[in-house]
């Protein structure tokens, strides 16, 4: 086993045991909505929010699993969003993960609110972490709100939405995928560093690797929406064709997509180096996710 490998399993386990916990704990009525919250929350994601944010943390020198309510409520954003995305009103996607999206299962209508019961319960399970000054936790809290926010997340939604069918200069494109995808990868890993007390030069540098870490993921998203295969990703390919969605593919076609999903990994591992080999697992997250296969 890999150690990228063994760290995320460890990972992985802890939060889906503290997400577990958390349902078990609110009593589960009514029970359909719970059933639908828990149908998306362990669907077999990755868990890379929160990874990443725990990964961030142990780079500066704390333990990331100490910060398993921050974490874990990041993965139920991130969850939300996904179901919320999925909708016929959205991407209008049947698969995720490999299995049939929510409002599939459930319908429209308990779909978003399974999404919304996600949403902002997220902020009662971060609001629940301890051993972290009350000042610096509502610093992390604000700013994982902004990332999900019309700022960020939800933003860089609308901008998606009105671009279908328009071909978007590189400027527009960057700002909505920094938006839509880059956000919470950005908050996840300052929200790490700032929880185990980075200084402000630490935090520049993790900063900067999120950023460039999400452009490097959204360009391979977006080539593997056109090369790769449901089988191996999980999710629909081609939905971004038949919505007629701007892309780093559109724009660039695929090999200047690639060439730029290069420079981003390029500047990511830079922003990195200060950090030595504490921050190997930051590294090899990066090179694995940028090297899925097509």
């Amino acid at each position: 086993m890999t150690v990228l490998k063994a760290y995320c399993q460890d990972k992985i386990q802890l939060i889906e045991g503290y997400l577990k916990k958390y349902l078990e704990a609110e009593g589960q009525y009514p029970p359909l909505l719970y059933e639908a919250m828990a149908y998306s929350l362990f669907a077999g994601g990755k868990r890379l929010r929160p990874i990443l944010l725990m990964a961030a943390a142990d780079a500066v020198g704390g333990r990331g699993d100490q910060f398993l309510p921050v974490a874990s409520g990041m993965e139920m954003i991130h969850t939300y969003s996904l179901i919320h995305d999925d909708l016929p009103a959205m991407d209008n996607d049947d698969y995720r993960r490999g299995k049939l999206t929510n409002h599939k299962v459930y319908g429209d209508g308990i779909a978003i609110l399974a999404g919304d019961g996600l949403l902002t319960a997220a902020f009662s399970v971060m609001l629940s972490q301890e051993n972290v000054e009350p000042a610096v936790l509502c610093q992390v809290v604000r700013e994982i709100s902004v990332a999900a926010g019309p700022r960020g997340m939800v933003g860089g939604q609308v901008v998606d939405l009105a671009s279908e069918g328009k071909m978007l200069d590189e400027e527009t494109l960057k700002w909505m995928h920094a938006a839509k995808t880059g956000a919470l990868f950005r908050a996840s890993i300052r929200s790490g560093a700032i929880l185990a007390g980075a200084d402000s030069e630490q935090l520049q540098q993790l900063t900067e690797y999120a950023e460039q870490f999400g452009l490097a993921f959204q360009i391979t998203d977006d080539i593997l929406d056109v090369v790769g295969s449901q089988e191996k990703i999980g999710k629909s390919v081609g939905s971004d064709q038949r919505n007629d969605k701007a892309t780093y593919v559109s724009l660039y076609a695929l090999d200047g997509a690639r060439s730029k999903a290069d420079a981003a990994v390029a500047n990511a591992l830079k922003a990195l180096e200060p950090f030595g080999a504490q921050a190997d697992i930051l590294r090899k997250i990066l090179l694995y996710l940028t090297t899925r296969e097509e």
